[in-house]
């Protein structure tokens, strides 16, 4: 896949670990340049829940994992309230290679551009071939905009179920909008919210 930034494998992609290799290869758009190294998703398959965040943040782009920064240890506890263990979902992002602006010794995270996004569509479509949840859950506007495949504003689709190509999505925040929220009891009704919409979606899963 080295070469043009629209290649794709040229071989078929049926396992998690292939999909990994041709991550790792990708040059479909300019962000495996600066970034340390490709995020891919990781958890069981298959799996009935599939979470799609944003894009690694500098802690996963280090790593090489996916949610393991402070987004994504509230993430986990979350799901630990709603029922739900790591190790029972499958987690990805919308996009695999860190975005980030560096400021001195900081690397400061940018949003993906709608480009860079439609780019990794390829990728995701992969996973959810591999991984046949019967529930996906977009975590954030950029999730839902890969997923839906147009922008949409969370409050207009959250907690309900959609139906795209054949697959059910589910809309709720992305973790990280809870570390942004400085007021005490705002930021506590907004977390329990997102555990509900978790417990929402252990649900549905459970029924699909």
């Amino acid at each position: 896949m080295r070469g043009s930034p629209h290649s794709v494998p040229v071989t078929p992609i049926g396992t998690l670990e292939e999909l990994r290799g041709a991550e790792a290869a990708c040059r479909r758009c300019p962000l495996y340049g600066p970034a340390t190294q490709v995020v891919p998703g990781e958890g069981p398959h298959p799996a009935r829940l599939m979470f799609v965040g944003e894009q690694p943040g500098n802690e996963e782009d280090l790593q090489g994992r996916p949610f393991v920064g402070p987004a994504g240890r509230v993430f986990d506890r979350a799901l630990g309230e709603a029922g739900l263990a790591r190790e029972q979902v499958f987690i990805t992002n919308a996009v695999k290679h860190f975005k980030f602006e560096q400021r001195g010794k900081r690397r400061l995270h940018k949003r993906p551009n709608t480009y860079e996004i439609e780019q990794c569509r390829w990728w995701i479509d992969l996973e959810k071939a591999i991984i046949n949840p019967g529930l996906i859950v977009a975590l954030g506007a950029t999730a839902a905009r890969s997923l839906i495949g147009k922008t949409v504003s969370i409050a207009s689709v959250r907690g309900a179920i959609i139906e795209r190509d054949g697959a059910k999505l589910f809309v709720t925040i992305h973790p990280s909008y809870l570390l942004r929220i400085i007021e005490a009891q705002a930021k506590a009704r907004e977390y329990q919210r997102f555990v509900e919409d978790l417990r929402a979606c252990r649900q549905h899963a459970a029924e699909s």
